[in-house]
């Protein structure tokens, strides 16, 4: 997106102070629970993750179960997946070099394991 087009559409959307004084803007590209809790380390380090965590999304071109895998990581551990339903626009994007980052946006200790960990994927800097 061009940034003259950028601003365009961040006033139309209030992102901008009257004053003239850019806010900060965090685009949110997608929101998604984790898929594969049971099956990775996330049960391991639940106790540790706090909302707002910082995690690494690793594009898996070479998942045998799925060509556009992408893993979730925090701090090196392997906590799941991008559900497979959600995947194919990230991959498509990280395939093509998109600066993406991703974050904690919700940990629901009472709720089915696939519903326990949502996250959210940022546009990053």
């Amino acid at each position: 997106m061009d940034p003259g087009r950028f601003w365009r559409v961040a006033l139309l959307l209030g992102l901008v102070a009257s004053h003239g004084q850019a806010q900060e803007v965090t685009l949110v590209v997608q929101s998604s629970p984790l898929a594969g809790f049971r099956y990775h380390a996330a049960a391991e380090v639940w106790d540790e993750l706090r909302v707002g965590d910082r995690l690494e999304l690793v594009r898996e071109r070479d998942n045998p179960h799925d060509a556009n895998a992408v893993s979730v990581a925090w701090r090196g551990r392997k906590l799941g997946y991008v559900p497979r339903y959600a995947n194919a626009a990230l991959a498509w994007g990280m395939d093509r070099g998109a600066a993406l980052a991703a974050r904690i946006s919700r940990l629901a200790p009472e709720a089915r394991p696939s519903r326990r960990l949502e996250f959210e994927v940022i546009a990053a800097e």
